[in-house]
């Protein structure tokens, strides 16, 4: 302890041990040389010596005589004679500076020290009380990407997390052989009708990717085209992922745009389908969104800056290297996409932040035409537009209308618009899928989605029921506009994903299911489903979707229960079913999502009332959702488990920090844990526009509010749970850093070391992990691992 002050106070070497050896009486080491810079050899008065001789073994006592010529000789005074008494026996008389020393020197130094050492480790509990053992600015090496060392930080604890997890590989094993037992491997999906063809995906056993096909309506499976198969690409690159894909409206060209990083950096490519040979335009740093124009060689696409922001709109012809600059979007706080109407009439660019929209449009067939603003954005102001014959529909939040409401417009007159479907404060509208005849406003009420069908020749409207009391609807692609069938896909807990079909004339509203996945082995009848509530701290009640295998679950605690939620960028986390989580629940595992603030489950004021500065509702509901379960014996303290993705793994690091005792495991996924800071790095991609959704830390009442739950400014000398950390170090949306950083900083300022702390960073991918389907498995595998053998189940 002594030495550990004295290397504080940056005394040194040789004044630490002199100062050591004084007082605990301790013999120099054994030829010892202790190491002086030359900066210090004229302030360093003592020198030791490591002779030996009889019994002065180790012994040196240092006395300096300054003789009459002013030079000083250091000798020893170690001889037998005179620490023993003279041969005639006369006792030997201390010198008085050294009684001195002894009298009171030594105890003042003594005490000194002891008193040095508790204000020494008293300032050490403090700090690490505060949460700041080192400045924060110690862990920011770790964000050089391209630095060797950062790589070797993530190589190494990537190889420490395969050795801390070796007795689990059986487990892993055992789970990815149940995982791939579950699917059908040789499938297909059901075929998409659009322009004379049938467009669907078949995936084969073995092979990792989906190959995408067409074939002509009324033809057989023998005449099937290839379009993509992501398998042959994946031969050149590791990884591999489909961005865009459409076809030109005359049938003959395939534009599709593909991620060879995980980057989300894509590159746009052409394919003529009636030779199968891939042309050689070839556009690189594209996103999402893209749209032909009716001359079937023109297309408008989107390119990222250099932070990854979708923010000009280009065209390109088809064989030209000379593309056009249509549109670009100089407030980084906006986002472009662009798509082609339903109705084939009008391409749309959608500029969005978090809270504020505008769309620019452009008739098809007008090769020369420029984009053209519908309506000027307004702060705060949200709508989209979509085509349907002479008239515009606009779903807007204007006036007031949080939940949203439908207006319509005439196609000559925009500026004049009229009430088609009114604000609702129960019932939030989400979108409208336009057909000749028939208008579909998909909406979300009491938590759960809905759809409403309209009939637009005798205004009559109807929905369409459900048995179960928690489920979701998707909308499912339906490309004809003068089609009469709708197509959507259903799922809840306990049901796999099935695709329904709705012929939008037929008044008995009969459904008609086109396919459900099989899964082999499940027998639905083995598992329930319920809907529970949870009281929040200021009594708003948080919906909580569970399931559990009934033959298994007991309710009396000793259910270990696997908690998730989200809750952020009005995101809805709708309850659908995982064939991969029947592993769980078989071996006795609860799972609940919980609906917290910050998402859209409850409406668009339950998204508010999670963002700026209520942020903290999203992470004190999820603490409540936490506390009922444990409450009322679905699980204990002991088996609670949680689990979050991005703003989700946010979440997860807020909770724990918050109430670390409440909750055993954890696992954040790509999550976004550095908040303060990454909301000051405005070179950060997403940064900017993130400040509607977190709030401007350049604004001090949002900087003290952020850094009050900010999970890496919130780390504490506490016991946390068992925590895996998952990174992508391609990652644009959440850096590899964010985890890396908070993992090394619980390393090394938590209270304790027993709890398990892994971090796991796929070195080839980005925000959404693998790509291919088997390869994601793995990981899965893992995941559920690391679960399991927290909580004792190790078969």
């Amino acid at each position: 302890i002594m030495m550990q002050v004295a290397k504080s106070l940056r005394l040194s070497a040789v004044t630490r041990w002199s100062l050591f050896r004084r007082v605990c009486n301790t013999p120099t080491p054994k030829n010892f040389t202790p190491t002086i810079p030359s900066s210090q050899l004229m302030r360093q008065p003592i020198r030791f010596s490591s002779t030996t001789s009889g019994n002065t073994t180790g012994s040196a006592t240092e006395t300096t005589a300054q003789n009459a010529s002013g030079s000083s000789t250091a000798t020893s005074a170690g001889s037998t004679a005179n620490r023993t008494g003279s041969s005639a026996g006369t006792p030997a008389r201390l010198p008085l500076k050294k009684v001195l020393w002894m009298a009171v020197g030594k105890p003042l130094l003594a005490a000194g020290m002891l008193a040095g050492s508790i204000l020494y480790w008293v300032n050490q509990y403090r700090e690490y009380y505060r949460g700041s053992t080192y400045p924060d600015e110690a862990y920011d090496w770790l964000e050089e990407k391209r630095s060797l060392g950062v790589y070797s930080f993530l190589t190494v604890q990537n190889n420490n997390c395969e050795k801390q997890m070796a007795h689990t590989t059986p487990l892993q094993e055992t789970l990815y052989n149940e995982f791939v037992s579950r699917i059908k491997e040789d499938d297909s999906t059901v075929p998409i009708q659009h322009g004379g063809y049938e467009y669907f995906r078949e995936t084969v056993q073995g092979l990792n990717y989906p190959i995408h096909y067409r074939r002509k309506i009324g033809t057989n499976n023998a005449e099937k085209e290839c379009l993509v198969d992501l398998n042959e690409l994946s031969k050149e690159f590791p990884f591999v992922r489909l961005g865009e894909m459409e076809v030109s409206p005359d049938n003959r060209y395939l534009a599709y745009s593909l991620d060879t990083t995980g980057a989300e950096q894509y590159t746009l490519r052409f394919k003529d389908l009636k030779t199968n040979q891939v042309l050689s335009d070839s556009i690189p740093n594209t996103y999402y969104g893209l749209a032909w124009d009716n001359d079937n060689a023109t297309v408008y696409y989107t390119t990222l800056d250099s932070k990854c922001r979708p923010y000009q709109i280009w065209k390109h012809r088809l064989g030209s290297s000379s593309d056009q600059l249509m549109y670009e979007e100089a407030d980084e706080r906006f986002h472009l996409h662009v798509h082609r109407s339903k109705s084939g009439g009008y391409i749309f660019v959608n500029a969005d932040s978090q809270v504020t929209s505008e769309v620019l449009f452009k008739k098809t067939n007008q090769l020369k035409s420029q984009f053209t603003v519908f309506k000027p954005r307004q702060q705060n102001i949200q709508y989209s537009v979509t085509h349907h014959k002479n008239r515009f529909f606009i779903i807007t939040n204007e006036d007031g209308a949080f939940n949203s409401k439908i207006l319509e417009a005439s196609v000559d007159n925009r500026d004049k618009t009229t009430e088609y479907l009114p604000h609702r404060s129960d019932v939030k509208v989400q979108g409208i899928d336009e057909f000749n005849g028939h208008l579909v406003v998909y909406q979300r009420q009491n938590g759960l989605r809905q759809f409403e069908v309209h009939d637009l020749a005798n205004n009559n409207r109807y929905s369409i029921p459900f048995d179960e009391n928690v489920y979701t609807i998707r909308p499912a692609d339906n490309p004809e506009f003068e089609s009469t069938r709708l197509r959507f896909g259903y799922t809840s807990l306990t049901t796999p994903p099935t695709v329904y079909e709705i012929d939008l004339n037929d008044s008995t509203r009969q459904l008609n299911q086109l396919k459900q996945d099989e899964v082999k082995g499940f027998n639905r009848e083995l598992y329930q489903s319920e809907r529970l509530f949870a009281t929040a701290d200021d009594g708003t009640q948080i919906p909580i979707s569970l399931v559990y295998r009934k033959d298994r679950f007991k309710k009396d605690g000793s259910n270990p229960i696997l908690l998730y939620g989200y809750g952020a960028y009005e995101i809805s986390v709708d309850p659908t079913f995982d064939m991969n989580r029947l592993s769980l629940l078989d071996r006795g595992f609860v799972f609940a999502i919980a609906h917290v603030r910050g998402g859209g489950e409850m409406g668009r004021l339950w998204y508010e009332n999670g963002k700026l500065l209520k942020k903290k509702n999203t992470f004190t509901d999820f603490i409540a959702c936490a506390k009922m379960l444990q409450e009322s014996k679905y699980t204990s303290i002991k088996k609670t488990c949680i689990v979050g993705r991005s703003a989700g793994g946010l979440l997860i690091g807020a909770v724990i920090t918050m109430k670390p005792e409440l909750f055993h495991t954890a696992v954040a996924h790509v999550p976004f844990l550095d908040v303060f800071k990454t909301l000051h790095n405005e070179s950060l991609p997403l940064t900017i526009i993130e400040w509607e959704e977190w709030g401007n830390p350049n604004d001090p009442e949002y900087a003290e509010y952020i850094k009050s739950y900010s999970p890496f400014d919130n780390i504490r000398w506490k016991a946390y749970p068992n925590l895996l950390l998952t990174a992508g170090l391609n990652d644009p949306r959440v850096s590899y850093h964010e985890p890396a950083k908070f993992f090394l900083k619980m390393q090394t300022e938590r209270r304790y070391h027993t709890q398990k702390l892994l971090l796991k960073t796929e070195m080839g991918a980005g925000h959404g992990g693998k790509s291919g389907r088997y390869e994601s498995l793995k990981d899965v595998a893992f995941e559920y691992a690391f679960l399991l053998d927290d909580v004792g189940i190790k078969q």
